[in-house]
């Protein structure tokens, strides 16, 4: 995994199991990589993976079973769709639509655009 420097590392590894959840590889009460495995995969400390898996837990994305492992929480995917969804409204349309309005782009020619992105992009149950 490629981090950025300017975000925590526990923090791009919870978007990471974030990002696994709401793609679905990951599901409700499905119990996800250990602290040990994640961070062999990531080529990071288990500390670093402990972490995320604390944030993440107080988020209720996640659960512990003593002695078995995490889990999926039942509701982490309507929690995460609907925080992604407020994140992305708040801090990255207003940048879009500002380079939008720069460039005269039409909101007819996005929506053009974003219906090609998902019809290339459909996952190949669908296509």
């Amino acid at each position: 995994m490629d981090f950025n420097i300017n975000l925590p590392i526990y923090l791009q590894i919870a978007d990471y199991v974030c990002d696994k959840i709401m793609l679905q590889l990951w599901l409700p009460d499905e119990k996800i990589p250990s602290i040990r495995e994640l961070a062999i995969e990531l080529e990071v400390t288990h500390n670093t993976v402990l972490r995320t898996f604390e944030h993440l837990q107080n988020k209720n994305i996640i659960y512990t079973k003593r002695g078995m492992g995490y889990f999926v929480e039942q509701n982490a995917l309507s929690l995460l769709n609907s925080s992604k969804k407020e994140q992305f409204l708040k801090e990255e349309l207003p940048s879009l639509f500002h380079k939008m309005n720069i460039i005269g782009f039409e909101i007819d020619e996005l929506v053009t655009e974003f219906e090609k992105f998902k019809n290339k992009n459909k996952p190949d149950h669908e296509n």
